[in-house]
């Protein structure tokens, strides 16, 4: 199964932007833990700082890829236009997020991209793509019938 780990602008800076919001750890650090723990997965990350790049990725692996773990950033806040792309394409797709929304600025608690996710998960830094892949695993098909 090939899942999209997918994220957005400054993400890039893990591990230095704001450690205590986002922690120490990068995400390129965190990506052989996330392989390791799921080898049933061909995870594939792709970061942009640009929102026109984040839509375009979207769009080709969106019919093709069997789920999408999404990072949208700031952009989860300000771009119809990324929620117009999770709308448009057929892959599921689940809305991540490393600090708690609920907890921050007014302006960071309404998602314009969830309510076109399967499911959001937020405020459990870098494990919040472990539980969204978590979710990925539950759906596999599983092998039926007697030993």
């Amino acid at each position: 199964m090939k899942i999209l780990l997918l994220n957005g602008p400054n993400l890039n800076l893990l591990g230095r932007r704001e450690p205590g919001i986002y922690g120490t750890r990068s995400f390129e650090d965190y990506l052989p833990e996330l392989r390791e723990a799921f080898p049933q997965f061909e995870l594939e990350h792709f970061q942009s700082n640009h929102e026109g790049e984040l839509i375009d990725k979207l769009h080709e692996v969106g019919f093709s890829y069997h789920g999408i773990v999404l990072n949208a950033g700031g952009y989860t806040h300000t771009s119809v236009a990324l929620a117009d792309a999770v709308a448009a394409i057929g892959t599921p797709v689940v809305e991540v997020h490393l600090s708690n929304l609920h907890a921050r600025e007014e302006f960071r608690q309404r998602s314009l991209i969830g309510r076109n996710c399967i499911g959001s998960i937020s405020g459990f830094k870098l494990e919040s793509y472990k539980l969204a892949l978590h979710y990925f695993d539950g759906q596999r098909p599983k092998r039926v019938g007697f030993k």
